[in-house]
């Protein structure tokens, strides 16, 4: 199976050399259930040609805001519109969870509770579990195709379904705790609260169920592949 990795933002320079951008945070995680990625930089302005190019499609975290003005934004959401149209699987992590609900008529806003970041638990179809986060933007009203499927006290809407077509999550299955180390330490001072990042930092050596829920995410592209 291929995915189209649709990579709306860059991983700090400061890890890209050891950790990767963030398409290759995804493809070495996804490699092992036999799913080969292809990126597609939008961020950049490099657009698949439609949905048709790959078999399923994964829309990655970025630190611009989905409502903010950027020329690549409405065509990544008119692509998005196509994705469901064509019936083709689709996975949104972080900014991708926010852009996809936009893009089908859910609203996101600059959180007025602050930042998540680092381990953080969520009530997931009846179970915890907990992954590594880095926000503050949050869906706040969802599409009315959208089930919300992951929670918590501080996000709500951590987690949306759309049938069995769309699956999307706030926190980032993706980031191990070099991650959020690199994250904590090069994008956090003077943004987030320092409280916020001494509990990060705190929690970097705690077990989290990321490989769990990344695991799901390769099961559900797979699923709904088209043959």
């Amino acid at each position: 199976m291929k995915v189209g990795i649709l990579q709306t933002g860059h991983a700090p320079e400061q890890v890209i050399g050891t950790l990767g951008d963030y398409d290759q945070m995804f493809a070495r995680l996804l490699e092992p259930h036999g799913i080969e990625c292809q990126n597609f930089a939008v961020v950049d302005g490099v657009f698949p040609d439609g949905a048709e190019a790959a078999d399923g499609w994964l829309v990655t975290g970025s630190r611009h805001g989905a409502y903010e003005d950027h020329d690549w934004i409405p065509p990544l959401e008119g692509l998005i519109r196509s994705i469901q149209s064509s019936g083709r699987p689709m996975v949104g992590i972080c900014f991708g969870h926010q852009i996809i609900a936009q893009a089908l008529g859910g609203r996101v806003v600059k959180f007025e509770g602050g930042w998540a970041i680092g381990r953080q638990s969520y009530s997931y179809n009846g179970r915890e579990i907990t992954v590594n986060a880095w926000h503050q933007d949050q869906v706040v009203d969802i599409p009315p195709s959208a089930k919300v499927s992951v929670s918590s006290e501080f996000c709500a809407n951590a987690g949306l379904v759309y049938g069995n077509q769309i699956w999307t999550i706030q926190p980032h299955p993706e980031f191990g705790s070099e991650m959020v180390e690199a994250l904590t330490t090069h994008r956090a001072p003077g943004i987030v609260a320092p409280d916020r990042i001494a509990k990060a930092l705190d929690d970097l050596d705690r077990p989290t169920d990321r490989m769990d829920i990344m695991a799901e995410i390769a099961d559900f592209l797979k699923q709904g592949q088209l043959t």
